[in-house]
């Protein structure tokens, strides 16, 4: 038996609160195994010794071994390759599972994972109409079986608690698939077409075997399930976890022995005071952050004229730590929207309530007033840490009263000697870790408290937000009309806002502006022109998009007798192209036209933002707009290259597969990544591990590790930005439900020491990892 192994896999459970001292571990694969089958209805059998016809490998090995639980039986080995867009198994039976006769129920299975990396493994189900539902869980390395459950009926589902990720219904040992905070969660369980497991993006070759696919009954859903779940310091309350605060003396405690070691802490010696390599050639030095080609690598260049990795923590601020309380007030007022607003209001910080609008108090949802064993009285010292949201994208509220444990912790850990002076020791703190962990800088959405601190760079931010007109995009939010004046006008209020912030600081390396739009998504004609589709169908009397189209297609064109032919439509003129149009054909030159609309209108999008940063920072670059995965259109990337100094996405996958990024040898631009994590449940007490599933902090900071390192080996990247500094709230930050493991502290602003120990290794040696022994200090 592999002892560590089965120590990890102990551990796991231990830190989730699963398993007892006296709990006892199920035999080892190999060792004495009962023979009854577990109970259940089953859902595919593995009795012969051929694979069953259902079963379908997706970019994977599939055979048949001996089953880890069952004496005598067969149990399916799924072998996932790395480096892979998707590896894995689909289960499709000939006619439709009919599972609707089992009342609430789950599909649960047993699983071991005998490889040498915990897996991050997606399950999908689908129903005949084409619909499906996906969740993750992390499945842990050792030869102990491990059983999951999915659950696809239950009042759990139907529960809109405001959190992404809940806690499991039912006490349980077992390993929950835990979903997105979006989207349908049920499904019509009489026409289940199949069951797919897989992974996505991984960076190894893994294997997991599975044995016992059932349908199970519910077990009786605990009603506290939800109730006391969030304790005084903002952490699960009911259970421990390594790291786990118990008073206020033992989180000063801890800061103090934290701050004492800060203290001793120097900057490696071949850095530059920007945090570039002195290691390095010494280029041409410009005063600002710059970027270079050297060496066939494109580089960010300081502005000591030293090679630069912007390797960084995004997201360094309190926006975003609140969490709903279930308490709001009848006082209008407080729920006001200023129309010339530059942040929208997820972004926004602290907003007060008054003592005459906590007057008119009550409480909105039981639900998620319930969930925590303490909240501040209003004369409470802790009580500055109450905030208003006013509007609430998830959840049983859409807007009310938010409490930040984190910044309440601050408190705790630094004392106020004045108004507010622990933010400030935070902000000393939070500069002196980077520099410590071996950051270069501070990423996105960083306060602007820390943009003339003079100790680490920092990437500023903006949004264009207004009453300009729009486009559907058909995905989560409307897109701007670039060529409406008013999208210009708020463009450079927002940009000229940036640039009264950053005051021309060499320590600014550039601006982001906006994130993640909805560009389209690559994969049918429909969703990647989706704004085409939808600005045609519009008015050119009311839409400027619809008009600037109707412009460039005239150019083209000249005779609408020639668009009707190549378009395979009738428009009798050009004024009835000018009014609501369908196109339905799909041949080459509408795909063509389609595609050049589409980069038009990008095009206009990021050369307004970028006319609007040079009037009033015209030294500093202009880092695009991070594109989310899914919306990298090709015709976006062009644009964003034709404006942009640096292109920018948010990547959120294990690993960086290069095939998947053959698009950058054409683009040949510096690029770099704004947002990606990875996150955990099983040592840390929160209920959902993020985007990307860990099976523990030590595994977290393996992936963490070699994700970086993949990108610095890329001759694109000019950096990586890690999301984020803090662990979300508990029960979800306050906007969108969020309740994540993804922060290098936890919300008792204490830091993970395995991120930690990973980020130090992974600096020590970055530059020469990315540049080699090529280059010496002064050539």
């Amino acid at each position: 038996m592999n002892h560590k192994r089965e120590s990890i896999w102990f551990r796991s459970l231990w830190c989730a609160g699963l398993v007892g001292a006296a709990g006892l571990l199920p035999p080892a694969w190999g060792e004495s195994i009962p023979a009854a089958a577990p109970a259940g209805i089953p859902v595919i059998e593995f009795k012969d010794a051929q694979i069953p016809a259902a079963v379908h490998a997706i970019a994977a090995t599939i055979k048949l071994v001996p089953s880890p639980t069952r004496a005598g039986g067969q149990a399916l080995e799924v072998g996932f390759k790395g480096r892979v867009n998707e590896t894995g198994v689909n289960i499709r039976p000939d006619t439709p599972w009919n599972w609707s006769a089992q009342g609430d129920c789950h599909l649960a299975f047993d699983v071991i994972n005998p490889g040498d990396y915990p897996v991050d493994l997606v399950a999908t189900i689908k129903q005949r109409s084409g619909a499906s539902v996906t969740r993750r869980a992390a499945i842990p390395v050792g030869l102990q079986p491990v059983t999951c459950f999915f659950v696809l009926k239950g009042a759990e589902l139907v529960v809109d608690s405001g959190q992404a990720g809940d806690p499991p219904a039912w006490p349980t040992h077992e390993v929950q698939f835990v979903g997105g905070k979006r989207g349908n969660r049920q499904l019509d369980l009489a026409q289940i077409v199949s069951v797919s497991l897989t992974t996505v993006d991984t960076a190894h070759d893994k294997r997991l075997v599975f044995d016992g696919f059932r349908i199970v009954a519910n077990p009786p859903s605990d009603p506290h399930h939800l109730v006391g779940i969030c304790d005084e310091f903002g952490q699960n309350a009911k259970v421990e976890f390594p790291g786990k605060v118990h008073s206020a003396a033992e989180l000063k405690q801890r800061a103090e022995a934290e701050l004492a070691g800060l203290s001793r802490s120097r900057p490696p010696g071949d850095r530059s005071q920007f945090g570039g390599w002195k290691g390095g050639p010494h280029l041409k030095a410009t005063g600002y952050f710059r970027t270079e080609k050297v060496g066939g690598k494109w580089s960010l260049v300081d502005p000591e004229g030293y090679l630069y990795f912007a390797l960084g923590i995004a997201n360094v601020r309190m926006a975003n730590t609140p969490t709903i309380t279930g308490v709001d007030f009848r006082e209008p007022t407080l729920r006001t929207v200023n129309p010339e607003d530059v942040t929208p209001e997820d972004s926004k910080g602290f907003i007060a309530t008054s003592a005459a609008a906590r007057n008119t108090r009550f409480i909105t949802s039981e639900l998620r007033h319930k969930m925590f064993t303490w909240l501040p009285a209003y004369d409470d010292p802790l009580a500055d840490h109450y905030s208003y949201e006013r509007s609430v994208n998830m959840g049983p509220v859409k807007h009310g009263e938010s409490f930040s444990f984190y910044e309440a912790n601050l408190e705790r850990r630094y004392g106020e000697t004045s108004p507010r002076s622990y933010l400030a020791k935070w902000r000393d703190v939070t500069v002196d870790r980077m520099l410590d962990w071996g950051f270069t800088c501070l990423g996105n959405w960083a306060d602007p408290m820390f943009y003339h601190v003079n100790k680490i760079p920092y990437f500023a931010n903006g949004w264009i937000i207004g009453d300009f007109k729009t486009v559907s995009s058909g995905l989560w939010a409307p897109m701007p009309d670039p060529f409406d004046p008013e999208f210009v006008r708020r463009a450079k209020i927002t940009l000229r806002v940036v640039g009264e912030e950053v005051k021309d600081s060499p320590w600014c390396v550039g601006v982001f502006v906006d994130n993640e739009k909805s560009w389209g998504r690559v994969g049918s004609f429909e969703s990647q022109y989706v704004i085409v589709l939808s600005a045609l169908k519009m008015d050119a009397a009311e839409s400027p998009t619809k008009a600037a189209f109707v412009r460039l297609l005239k150019e083209k064109y000249g005779a609408i007798d020639v668009l009707n032919k190549a378009w395979e439509t009738s428009l009798p003129s050009w004024d009835a192209l000018a009014k609501t149009v369908a196109v339905k054909a799909r041949n080459s030159a509408v795909k063509a036209d389609f595609s050049a609309m589409l980069q038009a209108y990008a095009s206009e999008y990021f050369r307004v933002v970028r006319d609007a940063l040079r009037e009033v920072l015209p030294h500093h670059l202009y880092m695009g707009v991070r594109m989310a995965g899914w919306g990298m259109n090709p015709e976006v990337v062009a644009a964003a290259k034709k404006y942009t100094d640096v292109v920018s996405y948010n990547h959120y996958k294990e690993a960086y597969v290069e095939e998947e990024w053959d698009f950058l040898k054409e683009v040949d631009m510096p690029s770099i990544i704004g947002e990606f994590h990875m996150g955990s449940t099983s040592d840390t007490g929160m209920f959902h591990p993020g985007l990307i599933y860990a099976a523990d902090q030590s595994d977290r900071a393996r992936m963490f590790k070699e994700y970086v390192e993949a990108i610095a080996d890329s001759p694109y990247f000019v950096g990586a930005h890690w999301f984020q500094y803090t662990d979300s709230p508990l029960t979800g930050r306050a906007h969108d439900g969020e309740n994540y493991n993804i922060g290098f502290v936890s919300n008792t602003d204490i830091p993970y020491p395995e991120m930690v120990q990973a980020a130090k290794a992974l600096s020590a040696t970055l530059y020469q990892r990315r540049f080699g022994s090529q280059f010496h200090r002064g050539k």
